[in-house]
């Protein structure tokens, strides 16, 4: 079985459109996020939609919650919402920086072996 060992680097069209799709991706991941957040707030703290919108974003972008929680389940969602978004910021930013750094290093592996004098 042989290996090709030179594949060409795609063009920066494929890699917008990767972007592109990743991009998507990740603003999908946040809507859900937000989602989340937005239902837990309503449900255990009894916010309006509004307010709820507003600590769940705050709690997603880093920021800290805005109001002080009142009950023992809210705080509790509040703290397991903190750690997801946490968790969820660097799955995002993974999803949408991915292409670029494929695009990188095939780059870079194609610059490698040009310099090497192998291929």
């Amino acid at each position: 079985m042989t290996h090709k060992r030179y594949i060409p680097l795609p063009p920066r069209s494929k890699l917008f459109l990767h972007l592109a799709k990743s991009f998507f991706i990740g603003v999908l991941a946040i809507i859900i996020a937000l989602g989340v957040g937005m239902a837990g707030y309503h449900h255990f703290e009894a916010m309006s939609w509004v307010d709820a919108f507003l600590n769940a974003s705050m709690i997603l972008s880093g920021m800290g919650p805005i109001g002080n929680l009142q009950s023992a389940g809210g705080k509790i969602f509040a703290g397991f919402y903190a750690l997801f978004s946490g968790l969820t910021f660097i799955l995002i930013i993974g999803v949408i920086m991915a292409p670029i750094v494929r695009y990188f290093f095939h780059k870079f592996h194609l610059d490698i072996e040009n310099n090497d004098g192998t291929s």
